[in-house]
């Protein structure tokens, strides 16, 4: 089994696009969630809040390059470009060798492609289509466009999987290097802000309603959580075998050593302890590493009453009481397909230098959630090998994975 490492990383988030940015808003407990004053507009839209991204088209971009990018992909693809560049790839002659893939994923594609079909739907008209119509909205457009922006040839995976979408890509990924299928792979997760995206949550009443207060939500783990917020943003890390690495001198950040996925085969929405405590089961067997080894536990954390009761118990089931754990979540609301890898590269540099952020708006412990070591209020030294970052989506399906840090 080869070994998997990270050379590459970037993350364009509510609350910074660069670690330095992220890491002195994450100590200082500054959120990213603002009021979205046009979002009243549309009637019945409860959830009036939300996380995005300060982000526009690079202007190095032209616009036959992004001709069949949404936001969303371009997302994706600017991470991408960032994340090569950190590991020293960008123009190097692996993109092109059929040895380098995409795993990369989102909850979806974009809504302005969507809205050129619903167009000709209701008006009966095609007139409001045009040849990137379906580009732009198709659930795998975030990695097709950063296959063709950067020409990579090697094999596509994608993981259009909610909440997971990140996540999964990051560990399909792992395990196309470790298995011999690829040496390099780009992998990560997209999503953009749209009111429809608040509205899914708003029906199903999990959104937060605290539109006047919009630093006090969301509130993961705390007995006064009204909900969840949703955000954007996207992330890529770029994997490699690590003896591939190390011969060409590479930075490295941390090891990939463990991931596991399930799905629970229960409810389309309604979280599975059971299964959750599985996934992280499976991403410590896959490690070979105990529970104690575990320093810290990023946690899905999406302040929703029975996600966060069933994700805090089924820890406790692996874990007991003693793994500190916080959720990111907390910062920068949901932002869905981006999440998985936006969460584990917090974690990871997080545990390259030693500090773990706390969860904001964790004043009072929901008696219901589990007895873990939630950190709260401030920042906490943990000098440890290594951390574990968890992830939950709609469809029951869940992931776990586990880094190492760089001997």
């Amino acid at each position: 089994m080869n070994r998997v490492v990270i050379t590459g990383m970037a993350a364009l988030t509510p609350i910074g696009n660069d670690w330095k940015t992220v890491a002195t808003n994450l100590k200082a407990q500054n959120s990213g969630i603002k009021r979205m004053e046009e979002w009243a507009s549309y009637n019945g839209l409860n959830n009036q809040v939300a996380a995005p991204v300060d982000f526009s088209r690079p202007k190095h971009y032209s616009r036959k390059q992004i001709r069949g990018m949404g936001r969303v992909a371009m997302l994706g693809t600017y991470a991408t470009e960032l994340a090569l560049i950190d590991a020293g790839l960008l123009n190097d002659p692996c993109l092109k060798s059929g040895q380098t893939g995409v795993a990369y994923g989102s909850s979806s594609g974009s809504f302005d492609g969507l809205v050129d079909f619903t167009s000709m739907l209701l008006s009966k008209d095609r007139g409001s289509l045009n040849a990137t119509s379906y580009i732009r909205m198709m659930g795998h457009t975030c990695p097709v466009n950063i296959g063709l922006h950067f020409g990579i040839n090697g094999r596509i995976i994608p993981t259009s999987s909610a909440c997971t979408s990140g996540s999964q890509g990051i560990g399909y990924a792992y395990e196309a290097i470790k298995y011999g299928i690829q040496s390099v792979m780009v992998a990560g997760g997209s999503d953009e802000l749209s009111p429809s995206q608040a509205a899914v949550f708003d029906t199903l009443f999990a959104a937060s309603t605290r539109n006047d207060e919009p630093e006090k939500t969301p509130r993961p783990f705390d007995r006064d959580r009204d909900g969840l917020v949703i955000g954007e943003g996207s992330g890529t890390f770029i994997l490699e075998e690590r003896s591939r690495a190390l011969e060409r001198n590479a930075h490295i950040y941390a090891e990939i050593v463990g991931f596991g996925t399930n799905s629970g085969g229960v409810h389309v929405t309604q979280p599975d302890k059971e299964s959750m405590q599985l996934a992280m089961r499976l991403s410590l067997q896959d490690a070979g590493v105990d529970v104690s080894e575990i320093a810290y536990i990023s946690a899905h954390g999406t302040a929703t009453d029975k996600g966060d009761i069933a994700e805090s118990q089924a820890t406790e089931m692996v874990f007991g009481k003693r793994t500190p754990i916080s959720s990111m979540k907390s910062y920068t609301g949901h932002t869905l397909g981006a999440c998985g890898v936006i969460e584990a590269w917090t974690c990871v540099n997080m545990m390259n230098e030693n500090w773990f952020h706390p969860t904001v708006n964790l004043d009072n412990i929901d008696p219901q959630c589990a007895d873990l070591d939630y950190i709260q209020d401030d920042t906490r030294e943990i000098n440890g090998q290594y951390t574990m970052s968890n992830n939950f989506a709609f469809g029951g399906i869940n992931t776990s994975l586990i880094f190492k840090r760089e001997d």
